[in-house]
C-alpha cells in the first residue's frame, strides 16, 4: 500500500502552509541543480581558465533553448496527470503517464538527432569566438547528447510531483549532485579531459537522478501501476500532452530565442564581455531558484485545484506566492548589493570580469519581483491548462530581449546588455497578470456551463 505522506492534496489546507510545504523541497533540488552548474564553472574558471570559462557560458543560451524546450514539454505533460490526480480520475492519470512516457523517447530521439548535426553551424552562427568555439562545441555537444537523460529525470520527477511529493526528487538531485562534484574533480583534475569533463559529470549525474526516481516510482507509487493499454498512444490522451507540452517546450525556446540574439551580440564585444556575463549569470541562476521554486509550486498546484473546479483557491494561492517572492527578492538584493563581488570571485580573480559581472547582477536584483510575477503567473496559467497562452508572455520576452540586443547593445555596449533581462520581464508581466485572470474567468464560465448542464 502506498504510504499516504509521499501523496500531498493540494486542494485543501491552508494555501501559504501547502505552498511553502511543497516550495522548500522543490528549492532544495533546484539549488543542488544549480551546483551542477556552478561546481562545473568554478572549477573550469579557476583550473582551465577565462577562456574555458568564456567556452562554456558562450553555449548557456543555446543550451537552454534546447534543453529548455525539453524540461518545458515534460513539465506540460505532468500538468494533465496534476489535473486527473485532482479530479480522482485515476485511470485516466495512468494513461497520461504512460502516453508521455512513449512521447517522451521519441521526442528525445528527434531533438538529440537534429541538434548532434547542426549543433557547430548553429555556435557559428552566434558569432561564437574564434578562439573558443572549439571548447565550445567540445562541451555543448555532450549535453546535447544527453537530451534523453534530460527527458529521463525531468518527465519522472515531474510526474512525482503531479502527486504532491516534491521531496523525493530533491532527494535524487542531493545525490546526484555529490557524484557530479566528485566526477568533476576526476575528469578535470585527474583525467585533464578540459570542458569534456564537466559536460560527462553533469549527464551522468542527471541519469543517476532519472533512474532513482524511475526505481522509487515503481516501488512506492502502486497508483501508478500501469496496464499494457495504458503503454499505447491513445489519440485523446496523445492530443491533450502534445497540446500542453509543446506549447509549454516553445514557451522555453521561444524566451531562449531571444537570449541567443542577445548572446550573440555580447559575443561581438570578445572574451572579457562574455566571460563577465557567464559569471554574472552563474550566481543569478542560483539566487533565483526561489522564483523557479514558486512557479513548478504554482504548476502543480493550479492544476490540482483546477481539477478540483476551484478556481477562487487559486487565486489566493497566487497572491500567496507573489507575496513570498517578493519578500525574498528584497532579501536577496541587499546580499547582492553586499557580497556580490565576494561571490563572483569564486569563477574568476580578474578584476574587471569581477566588476562586469557585479554590474549583470545588480542590474537583475533590482527587478527580481518581477521576474517572481513573471515565474509565479505563468506556471498558473500554465497548471491551469492553457500552456498555448503562456506561449505570449515568452513571445514578450523574446522581444524584449532582440530589442536590446539592436539597441542598447550597440549603443553602450555591455552596459546596455545587462538590461535585457530585466527588460524582458517587465514586457512579460504586462501580459501576465491580466492574461491570468481571464484564464480564471474562462474556467470559471466552463464550470458554471457543466454544473447547469448536469442540473
Amino acid at each position: 500500500m502506498m504510504a499516504r505522506t509521499s501523496i500531498t492534496k493540494m486542494t485543501e489546507g491552508n494555501p501559504l502552509s501547502l505552498i511553502l510545504g511543497f516550495s522548500i523541497p522543490m528549492l532544495a533540488g533546484l539549488l543542488f541543480q544549480q551546483m551542477y552548474n556552478l561546481v562545473d564553472t568554478i572549477i573550469v574558471g579557476q583550473t582551465l581558465g577565462d577562456s574555458a570559462l568564456a567556452a562554456v557560458g558562450s553555449t548557456g543560451s543555446i543550451n537552454f533553448l534546447i534543453n529548455g524546450f525539453c524540461m518545458g514539454m515534460c513539465s506540460g505533460f505532468a500538468i494533465p496527470v496534476a489535473q486527473r490526480f485532482g479530479a480522482e480520475s485515476y485511470d485516466s492519470m495512468r494513461k497520461f503517464v504512460g502516453n508521455s512516457i512513449i512521447l517522451s523517447v521519441i521526442f528525445s530521439a528527434v531533438i538529440t538527432t537534429i541538434v548532434s548535426i547542426y549543433c557547430y553551424q548553429i555556435l557559428t552562427i552566434m558569432r561564437t569566438p574564434d578562439d573558443i568555439i572549439d571548447l565550445a562545441y567540445s562541451y555543448i555537444s555532450i549535453i546535447f547528447f544527453g537530451i534523453p537523460v534530460t527527458f529521463l529525470y525531468n518527465l519522472t520527477a515531474g510526474i512525482i510531483r503531479s502527486l504532491g511529493d516534491s521531496k523525493t526528487p530533491t532527494y535524487f538531485l542531493i545525490m546526484a549532485a555529490g557524484i557530479n562534484i566528485v566526477l568533476d574533480i576526476v575528469f578535470i583534475i585527474v583525467l585533464k579531459t578540459s570542458v569534456n569533463g564537466p559536460a560527462l559529470a553533469t549527464v551522468i549525474s542527471q541519469l543517476i537522478a532519472g533512474l532513482s526516481c524511475v526505481i522509487y516510482m515503481k516501488l512506492k507509487f502502486p497508483i501508478l501501476k500501469m496496464k499494457k493499454t495504458d503503454l499505447k498512444l491513445g489519440p485523446h490522451h496523445c492530443n491533450v500532452l502534445v497540446t500542453m507540452g509543446i506549447p509549454f517546450g516553445l514557451q522555453y525556446s521561444i524566451t531562449a530565442i531571444g537570449s541567443v540574439i542577445l548572446q550573440t551580440a555580447v559575443n561581438g564585444l570578445g572574451t572579457i564581455a562574455v566571460a563577465s556575463m557567464t559569471a554574472g549569470a552563474k550566481v543569478s541562476m542560483f539566487v533565483v531558484c526561489p522564483f523557479d521554486a514558486l512557479g513548478g509550486t504554482m504548476a502543480t498546484y493550479a492544476g490540482q485545484n483546477v481539477g478540483a473546479k476551484n478556481i477562487p483557491r487559486v487565486k489566493k494561492g497566487v497572491w500567496t506566492a507573489q507575496m513570498l517572492g517578493t519578500i525574498y527578492a528584497v532579501f536577496i538584493l541587499i546580499v547582492l548589493f553586499f557580497a556580490g563581488k565576494y561571490l563572483l570571485r569564486m569563477f574568476t580573480d580578474t578584476s574587471v570580469v569581477i566588476d562586469q559581472a557585479r554590474m549583470f547582477l545588480l542590474a537583475n536584483a533590482v527587478t527580481y519581483t518581477l521576474l517572481a510575477a513573471v515565474n509565479i503567473f505563468r506556471f498558473a496559467i500554465q497548471g491551469m491548462g492553457f500552456s498555448g497562452f503562456a506561449i505570449y508572455s515568452g513571445v514578450m520576452e523574446m522581444v524584449a530581449r532582440i530589442l536590446v540586443a539592436f539597441t542598447l547593445v550597440p549603443m553602450i555596449g555591455y552596459a546596455g546588455a545587462i538590461w535585457a533581462s530585466p527588460v524582458a520581464w517587465l514586457f512579460a508581466v504586462f501580459f501576465l497578470i491580466p492574461g491570468f485572470y481571464s484564464c480564471c474567468r474562462k474556467l470559471e464560465y466552463k464550470f458554471c456551463e457543466e454544473n447547469c448542464h448536469h442540473l
